[in-house]
């Protein structure tokens, strides 16, 4: 099936006319691989669907949007490229749907990273399209989401974030922020840290899978 995304599927384990989605997201440098990895140990119900990131960095690493250095060092994302990957997540989950027996009221999107950066914005841009957020070891860019999405209705979005407390890679500073931000547009969103470092600790997985199936 030639979709605007290579991606990974783990059909549902229990067929339904409608199944539930968990499209998983990589981060930075990874791919579809990455996450697909814990696939057999979700949800029966589910269609687990793992994308790549459309920007090529050579040797099966990937990225949703290039991070580069100024002379100084510091670090700064490519904001165009990322709302060119928002919209392809948009649009790739419109064409799974019609491609899959899917269900279009419950898209969940698992984000790790970059992917989690991602996830953010796509479910505060679309709202209409994400039902759940899993956005683990990243942080809310307001400047990646669409120009009036303040506006939108969140009524129906739950997020569960987390975050490594030790993390080298993406300061826990800046996930700390998204729940405060993101509460007072109206959504529900949980955080939890754990302690560990830029990655995906048991505990971390056990709790989400949890959220989801409460």
């Amino acid at each position: 099936m030639n979709l605007s995304l290579h991606h990974l599927v783990r059909e549902p384990k229990i067929k339904l006319d409608k199944n539930p989605l968990l499209l998983l997201l990589h981060g930075y440098g990874s791919n579809e691989e990455d996450l697909f990895s814990f696939a057999a140990e979700l949800p029966e119900e589910y269609y687990v669907i793992s994308a790549r990131a459309p920007y090529d960095m050579m040797y099966g690493s990937y990225a949703w949007y290039a991070i580069n250095f100024d002379a100084d060092e510091n670090k700064f994302s490519d904001i165009e490229q990322a709302k060119t990957s928002r919209d392809l997540i948009s649009n790739f989950i419109d064409e799974l749907l019609a491609n899959y027996a899917i269900d279009s009221e419950n898209v969940t999107l698992i984000g790790f990273s970059q992917g989690c950066i991602l996830s953010y914005a796509v479910a505060v841009s679309y709202p209409e399209k994400i039902k759940r957020v899993v956005a683990m070891s990243g942080y809310f860019n307001a400047e990646i989401a669409t120009e009036n999405f303040k506006e939108n209705d969140f009524s129906n979005l739950k997020i569960f974030a987390s975050h490594g407390s030790v993390d080298q890679v993406v300061p826990v500073d800046w996930a700390r922020k998204a729940e405060p931000t993101l509460k007072q547009l109206g959504i529900d969103i949980v955080y939890k840290e754990y302690p560990i470092g830029h990655g995906v600790s048991p505990q971390n997985f056990y709790d989400f899978k949890n959220w989801l199936q409460q």
